[in-house]
């Protein structure tokens, strides 16, 4: 089968080196992604390179959520809520439907917890005011209710529960799909290619010197303007422009546990812990995610991992408001964390702003961090207008106009590609139902290519693991047209058998065979 075209490296990197860019983006996370996206769709020569893989750090460590923020209501941020509802809405609506799933959410209102029901009763009937009652109207049920909702939740102490609407999506696949679209707009972009050092002429930052990870091939690229998007590692870019830059950012850890889950549950818990922070327990991906927790980070953050404490506090402030039966350590199947990247300053982290930090250096280079999913189309949309702006033009004078609402490759109704993945092929033929809705939605209507790949050779049909929906069409089109070039990359990003705890050492050998 013939290679997609930008996913052969020895390919891009050439044209990486031989080709002069508007604009260099260092860093393939939300924000870098995000930026690439927008800046291609204005019809600027760009190139995107990562030292990892494509949301492959922090990106990829979210708690899954497209959201309003209900806990911003509480720091009063009435206008931050309205911003995401209203991003949270295109991105379900006309961006990616197929990536981007509703989901009810309820918070349980317990004797002698941080709030009562009238307080909270009034927040979810705010929460969804603000998002226009586009997923239903934020009310207060009772026990009883709640307790069909959720069949784990506690009732010991249950008052009432308060019920309002959001979203949430698999983050790898979102932004494996972002990458696609910017790809699609004119983009060139590479992983696993890490910076060695900064071009410089005259003082000025014009490109980077690059080393492939895989083969270690050295390349350059030259840009006339370099984005330094690289989320924890930002301050460490800043200083090969600059050894004196002061620090710009901090840092704070949030950890997730995933948990097989012994029944479905129709609805997610925002548990209230204190009287700021909450504890999500949400169904994801036919299991339970859990967390999270926020602490200042200070070591390397490549080495960021939970620890026995992030594992203990996550069960602990879970069991808050789910049965012990769901909460047991046994169940545990995958455990991750990110960083948060926040601006600098004191205080406590949990207190922090969530806002995006732009730095400009000596070098005319430009730092940009903290992005979120639910506003990345936005945040991008505002980078590139600053860089679009900036002092002498660098990008020059005329960006073209971007479209309100491009939507991500594979646009479709899930229902609907499902339903024909099961019906297109003889009875006793048909794809297992569960298989075909899991492609629907992890890849919209490119999933008819991997029907196509199974129709030439039926063996790629077959499951990964008995126990997971992830069938082998989905590592060869990783590897074809995904930039899937390391063992992780398949399990962790581009399938759901690692979160899942199915990537066994006969699989990852499997698909190390498959990738070399």
């Amino acid at each position: 089968m013939t290679t997609a075209i930008g996913t052969d490296r020895a390919e891009t990197r050439h044209e990486l080196a031989s080709t002069a860019y508007d604009l260099l983006v260092i860093g393939g996370g939300i924000l870098g992604t995000s930026v690439t996206w927008m800046a291609a769709q204005a019809g600027l020569r760009v190139a995107m390179v990562d030292a990892g893989d494509f949301a492959g750090a922090t990106s990829s460590a979210s708690s899954k959520l497209v959201h309003g923020g209900l806990r911003y209501l509480q720091t009063g941020n009435v206008k931050l809520v309205a911003e995401n509802h209203r991003e949270r809405r295109a991105l379900a609506g006309d961006i990616a439907p197929h990536l981007v799933k509703p989901l009810t959410f309820l918070v349980p209102i317990y004797k002698g917890g941080p709030h009562g029901a009238a307080k909270l009763g009034a927040g979810v009937f705010l929460y969804s005011a603000l998002s226009v009652f586009g997923d239903g109207m934020g009310k207060v049920i009772t026990p009883h209710q709640a307790l069909a909702k959720v069949p784990a939740l506690r009732t010991e102490g249950l008052r009432a529960a308060a019920v309002y609407g959001d979203h949430q999506m698999n983050d790898s696949r979102v932004a494996v799909m972002t990458v696609r679209a910017a790809v699609d707009a004119g983009a060139t972009v590479l992983n696993h290619a890490e910076v060695v050092g900064l071009r410089k002429t005259g003082g000025s930052v014009t490109g980077a010197d690059l080393r492939d990870r895989l083969d270690g091939t050295e390349f350059g690229v030259s840009a006339r303007l370099v984005l330094n998007a690289t989320g924890p590692w930002v301050d460490h870019l800043r200083r090969l422009e600059d050894p004196d830059a002061a620090p710009s950012i901090r840092l704070s850890k949030g950890a997730h546990l995933v948990l097989r889950r012994h029944e479905p549950w129709k609805a997610a818990l925002t548990t209230p812990i204190d009287k700021y922070r909450v504890s999500f327990a949400i169904p994801w991906e036919d299991h339970l995610l859990l967390g999270t927790t926020d602490e200042p980070y200070e070591g390397d953050p490549a080495a960021v991992r939970p620890t026995e404490a992030d594992i203990a506090q996550i069960l602990d402030e879970a069991g808050h408001s789910v049965h012990d039966s769901q909460v047991r350590r046994d169940d545990i199947t995958y455990a991750f964390a990110g960083l948060r990247v926040l601006p600098g300053g004191p205080g406590q982290v949990t207190a922090a702003k969530r806002e995006t930090v732009l730095t400009r250096g000596s070098g005319g280079m430009l730092s940009v961090a903290g992005g979120k999913w639910t506003t990345y189309r936005h945040i991008g949309k505002y980078v590139l207008d600053i860089l679009a702006h900036l002092p002498g033009r660098p990008l020059g004078d005329d960006l073209a106009d971007i479209l309100p609402a491009v939507p991500l490759p594979g646009l479709a109704s899930p229902d609907a590609v499902a339903m024909r993945l099961w019906t297109d092929r003889d009875p006793g033929m048909r794809m297992d139902p569960l298989i075909a809705r899991h492609l629907a939605t992890h890849y919209g209507s490119i999933a008819f290519d991997l029907a196509r790949l199974i129709r030439e050779d039926p063996a790629l049909g077959e499951r990964i693991h008995p126990d997971g929906p992830d069938i082998w069409a989905q590592a060869i089109y990783a590897r074809d047209h995904e930039w899937a070039a390391t063992v992780d990359d398949v399990v962790r990003r581009r399938t759901t058998l690692t979160v899942r705890g199915l990537d066994t050492p006969e699989i990852r050998a499997r698909i190390s065979g498959l990738l070399a």
